[in-house]
């Protein structure tokens, strides 16, 4: 029997390599959307390692905070991760706070007597915010993130304020459509968020969901990591009895490396492209567009 010729070999390659991509065309689409990059330095070395794994994701950057510049230089060498404006109103830890970008004196309705924000969204929906000043300190959030010289592909709430009510959803709206951004939950996404789930169970939880997607539409996690060092172990989140044990220990710390720890398990990462395929949101807005979000309205 003769052996193939070397041409028919490469056609069955190619062959076997065009099948393996329609395979991979009908699996679901997943995209990780890490929260609060740029918080402090836990966080940043945790979204240095995940990136390093050269998987791709999206990383929400919160601008607002003292450390966002660190997560700048880290994720300039990672172009796989999709970066987002982590839209900041509200200082959640006790002892650590930060304030608008514009300054306490600029948007004096945000601010505290002290020149933080607010630290819960019920504290801020209760106060007398005006609509001014938060169209002005959304814009210069935006405006720092682009100024970094990073590409910037879409923006998401932090704790849900820059969505909180219609007139404030309005104005987010409007800022993406005048900057060019996508917004999160704006492509009729599946949306699973892990940080309301015991550390406990989260992994369980986690891999049940990613084992078990399907369907055309695309799956987002909303996942927030760092490592457990004695910087985040501190931290005590003013709004969260989940985020404490039964004895008042902070438990931010072990929620957000349990995330990480999930996220660099090998029994994950080898799900990607036999259960889905992981996508981002630059990956998404390309595809969509602008034109292609799902406003308020259209709920």
């Amino acid at each position: 029997m003769k052996k193939p010729s070397s041409i028919c070999l490469l056609f069955l390659i190619q062959l076997a390599l065009l099948f393996n991509a329609q395979a991979q065309n009908n699996l679901p689409k997943l995209l990780l959307r890490t929260d609060d990059i740029g918080m402090n330095h836990s966080v940043n070395i945790a979204v240095k390692e995940l990136a390093e794994t050269g998987i791709p994701f999206s990383a929400s950057i919160m601008f607002a905070c003292p450390w966002y510049q660190e997560a700048v230089d880290i994720l300039k060498k990672h172009p796989q991760v999709a970066v987002g404006i982590h839209l900041t109103l509200t200082a959640e830890w006790k002892h650590y706070r930060w304030g608008p970008v514009t300054g306490r004196t600029a948007v004096p309705s945000l601010v505290d007597s002290l020149g933080y924000f607010l630290p819960s969204v019920d504290a801020f929906l209760k106060s007398n915010y005006k609509l001014a000043d938060i169209e002005a300190e959304l814009t210069a959030q935006i405006e720092r993130a682009i100024g970094t010289g990073l590409k910037i592909t879409y923006m998401d709430p932090h704790m849900g304020i820059a969505m909180a009510t219609p007139e404030i959803r309005t104005i987010t709206e409007r800022l993406a459509k005048k900057y060019n951004l996508g917004l999160s939950t704006y492509y009729e996404e599946d949306y699973k968020s892990m940080w309301g789930v015991p550390v406990q169970t989260k992994k369980k939880e986690f891999m049940e969901y990613v084992n078990n997607i399907s369907g055309d539409d695309f799956h987002v996690v909303e996942l927030h990591i760092a490592k457990s060092s004695p910087e985040m172990d501190a931290l005590v989140d003013m709004n969260s009895s989940l985020m404490a044990s039964d004895s008042g220990k902070p438990m931010a710390s072990q929620h957000r490396q349990t995330e990480l720890n999930m996220l660099l398990a090998p029994d994950f990462r080898n799900l990607n492209k036999k259960k889905f395929i992981l996508v981002t949101y630059a990956d998404v807005v390309k595809a969509k567009g602008i034109e292609g979000m799902k406003t308020a309205e259209e709920d």
